[in-house]
């Protein structure tokens, strides 16, 4: 594998770029390239979230040399982005590392891949949508088990971004052809056990670290090491 690569770290739609901060700074200490991109969307916009999403991706990377290869990471729900990110790209991928995330599926809507995932769960979650309550609704004192640093926290919290029905069900296309490079799947949560499951299934190399679903803030520096890892292991 090219140990050259970029690391592209994109964050849930759901959340913000803080969720890869500490990971990014880890790298540059290392000498790592790396982007962090702001997933940016507008509310009177008439193209779909996940096109919004892409080309925000594409925007951050505009200044990186054609020439150069890039590794697409993904956390929770930017698992699903990842093709339709590495069609708008110019640049070679070298890999798709997906960290507790859930995997794209040709057509499938977040909601679908839900509940795939956990139907049982997934059938109350869109009731819930369908009567107008938005996901997620974290407070501080929620994320306290999977964030347990204090100023990360109040950090965190601005950034979240509460969806409603029309985020969940909106189709997400898969090119023709994906994967077209090694895929790595890596899970911190119990919740990501089915994806986990399908990643071997389909040959892709996996790991698991017994963690909360936001353990790259909890310890960045083992979740970077596992990456980067994995990465130069996989093709």
């Amino acid at each position: 594998m090219d140990k050259n690569t970029v690391y592209i770290l994109i964050h849930s739609p759901l959340v913000g770029p803080l969720t890869w901060s500490s990971v990014a700074e880890q790298m540059r200490q290392r000498d790592i390239a790396v982007v962090v991109p702001t997933l940016v969307d507008s509310p009177d916009s008439t193209e779909p979230f996940w096109k919004q999403h892409s080309q925000s991706v594409s925007q951050a990377l505009a200044q990186i040399p054609k020439s150069s290869s890039v590794t697409l990471v993904a956390h929770s729900g930017a698992g699903p982005l990842l093709p339709v990110v590495r069609e708008i790209l110019p640049n070679t991928v070298n890999a798709y590392v997906f960290v507790d995330a859930g995997i794209p599926r040709h057509g499938a809507t977040r909601l679908d891949l839900m509940k795939s995932e956990d139907p049982e769960w997934a059938e109350q979650f869109q009731k819930e949508l369908e009567r107008g309550e938005r996901f997620p609704n974290w407070s501080f004192s929620d994320l306290e088990a999977v964030i347990p640093d204090k100023s990360l926290r109040k950090q965190m919290v601005p950034e979240i971004r509460p969806r409603g029905l029309v985020f969940f069900t909106e189709p997400i296309p898969v090119f023709d052809g994906w994967p077209d490079a090694p895929c790595v799947y890596i899970q911190f949560s119990a919740p990501y056990e089915r994806p986990a499951a399908q990643a071997r299934q389909a040959g892709w190399r996996t790991y698991k670290l017994e963690a909360g679903h936001f353990h790259m803030l909890v310890d960045p520096a083992t979740v970077m090491d596992l990456i980067v890892k994995a990465v130069n292991r996989s093709g």
